[in-house]
């Protein structure tokens, strides 16, 4: 058995990570006010009138704006609010409901690498999510294939590069792999092992500097022959997980 060391959400795509302390999961759904909201460019194909998931394509993200990786976001759910922070751009607390355009205008200055504006901030209804693939799920990350990965960079890679939902320790590096088709214990919940996430070059953000400074994709494929970290799940029995408690299979 290992451990639950880490709960992250990501209220708006692209935009930072919030650590929580627990969470519950339902089955058949994503982290609550996981990729809840994004911020679509100009060009974007999301159809505000007609809201439907879209591709990564059409919303600013990380892996064509870096300096998105400096960015810190909360959600605040008894008050509906989202807060923001970045070294250049200063704070940001605004109501996503009221203050779309407001929160837009704040991403503007680091956002161009993915698409000229005007800039949007969208989400679908009925609690849908603008995650990089349709279907509700719950990433997974293994500390000890970061570990592994950090030895091959030669330096620390802090865990927010990669953007996972559950971070668990006490395995074997890469043994998520194995997990495929399997089902695994967090808490009270189980998690059914759909996929590998297969990288894009969002990881080689740093969130210090706002610049590429690890290709970590380049990494991956030199050692492993591939650009897979960690691994998608869906929720097959809902529960309440908390930090420190007992993962497995």
């Amino acid at each position: 058995m290992g451990r639950l060391t880490g709960i992250r959400r990501h209220p708006v795509k692209g935009l930072g990570d919030e650590r929580l302390e627990a969470v519950v999961l339902s089955a058949g759904r994503h982290v609550p006010w996981d990729r809840a909201w994004a911020v679509a460019h100009g060009k974007s194909a999301f159809d505000p009138v007609k809201p439907e998931w879209v591709a990564r394509r059409n919303f600013v993200v990380q892996a064509n704006s870096p300096e998105l990786s400096r960015i810190a976001c909360a959600y605040d759910e008894a008050g509906g609010r989202l807060s923001f922070s970045h070294p250049a751009l200063g704070a940001l607390d605004a109501d996503p409901g009221a203050e779309g355009e407001r929160i837009a205008d704040w991403i503007a200055p680091v956002a161009a690498g993915s698409g000229p504006g005007p800039y949007t901030l969208v989400r679908l209804p009925n609690g849908g999510v603008l995650t990089d693939v349709a279907d509700a799920h719950v990433s997974i990350g293994n500390l000890a294939t970061l570990r592994a990965l950090e030895e091959i960079a030669g330096r620390k890679l802090a865990p927010i590069r990669f953007r996972m939902n559950l971070w668990l320790d006490g395995f074997a590096p890469w043994e998520e792999f194995d997990w495929l088709g399997r089902e695994i214990s967090v808490g009270a919940a189980r998690l059914r092992v759909t996929a590998r996430v297969t990288r894009c070059t969002a990881p080689a953000a740093s969130p210090d500097t706002g610049a590429r400074d690890v290709e970590v994709t380049k990494l991956l494929h030199a050692q492993y022959r591939h650009t897979d970290f960690g691994v998608y799940s869906q929720v097959v029995r809902g529960g309440e997980i908390a930090i420190r408690d007992e993962a497995g299979t």
